[in-house]
């Protein structure tokens, strides 16, 4: 198996540009860039540059599956499409690249399987560091994972974005979510959503290994102790006509950092246009603020398969205006999520973290930058190496 993923640093470069010119999906204009690796002799080089360290090689327990399909007869690399694979789905974008990197770390390190994990990765056609350049980079810190780059074109949802409280939840890669379904493999009918901002201190598979209810497209924990109406505005609350859509439903708030998605029956049931409906009412009449939950919330609450509270710890970045420190729900623990303003690798590097900053620590892999004056003269030079 390694022998195979070694191999697919010898796929010939042409096979890449093709698949960058020919791969767009629908009309959303979205690209994918395949695991091609890159000059194995610069991989070093080129993390380097970035300030990341290359992780270590994680595999299989005795009792995983033995065989996966390869993407071509010459078994290059694995193909999204094998049935005994485990999809996780997450952005990538330059600014929280490095909680992405441990995130990835984390999941590796604790899966019983971490060959079966292929992550499905989306980048914003307009990030600083181009898409071809993610790509080479994932793959010098991680040899051997299985993975696709996707580039979402931000035009398409940019229309449909309201201000909301805080400008990073404007993003438009922060809706990359919501298209899931159009921009991953057809051929993949089910994938766990993570944000960029977790580890894990649990095995992914057992969280893969949710069961699902007769009509359920997606799986998250709910916190139904939380004020649901503080999610939508005044105006939304005394309308009778909108409020209707949880007539039959008794909502709970729920974290979209953390989903369990069923992309089959998601695509069946056309929920990106029931989202997208939302978010044009939105534009026309402001019915909440907080960016992209909302919508989730109107089309999905009160109809999730819960989870385990112990799969996403969430709120420890802290209170969205001061920043605060916050402590753990209590319960057991198998995912830490810093949502909120703070960020651990911010706090850490600013030597102010928070207790449970030290927990994302040993999962970090970057070194530091070689300078960021260096880092944008050179930036040109990697991006002819992607």
């Amino acid at each position: 198996m390694g022998l195979s993923r070694f191999c697919s640093a010898l796929i010939p470069a042409v096979a890449f540009f093709l698949v960058v010119l020919h791969s767009p999906l629908m009309s959303l204009g979205i690209r994918s860039f395949p695991n091609t690796g890159g000059l194995t002799v610069t991989d070093s080089h080129f993390r380097d540059h970035f300030g990341f360290a290359e992780a270590p090689d994680y595999r299989n327990g005795v009792d995983c599956p033995l065989t996966l399909t390869s993407s071509s007869s010459s078994g290059d690399s694995v193909t999204s499409c094998d049935p005994l694979l485990v999809h996780v789905a997450m952005t990538l974008d330059s600014e929280y690249l490095r909680g992405s990197m441990a995130a990835v770390h984390s999941v590796l390190r604790h899966a019983s399987c971490p060959e079966h994990i292929f992550f499905h990765f989306i980048a914003a056609e307009f990030d600083p560091e181009s898409p071809r350049v993610l790509t080479r980079l994932v793959r010098s810190i991680f040899p051997s994972l299985n993975f696709k780059v996707y580039i979402f074109r931000e035009d398409t949802v940019i229309n449909l974005i309201s201000s909301s409280i805080r400008s990073a939840l404007e993003n438009p890669l922060n809706y990359a979510r919501n298209y899931l379904g159009d921009i991953i493999d057809p051929c993949v009918s089910r994938v766990i959503y993570l944000d960029s901002d977790i580890v894990f201190v649990d095995d992914i598979l057992k969280l893969w290994g949710v069961k699902m209810g007769e009509g359920r497209i997606i799986g998250a924990p709910e916190y139904c102790h939380a004020n649901f109406t503080k999610y939508f505005t005044d105006s939304f609350w005394s309308d009778p006509v909108l409020t209707r859509v949880f007539k039959s439903r008794n909502p709970c708030y729920f974290n979209t950092g953390v989903m369990v998605m069923d992309l089959e029956k998601w695509r069946e049931g056309h929920f990106r246009k029931k989202i997208e409906n939302w978010m044009e009412l939105q534009r026309k009449n402001r019915i909440y603020e907080l960016g992209s939950l909302p919508p989730f919330l109107l089309v999905f609450g009160g109809n999730v398969e819960p989870i385990d509270h112990r799969w996403n710890q969430h709120g420890l970045g802290g209170d969205n205006v001061a920043g605060s420190c916050r402590a753990l729900h209590p319960g057991p623990v198998s995912l830490l999520h810093w949502s909120g303003k703070g960020k651990p690798w911010v706090r850490l590097d600013e030597k102010r973290p928070c207790p449970l900053d030290y927990l994302w620590e040993p999962y970090d892999l970057f070194k530091g930058l070689k300078g960021k004056v260096q880092h944008h003269q050179h930036q040109e030079q990697y991006l002819q190496f992607a």
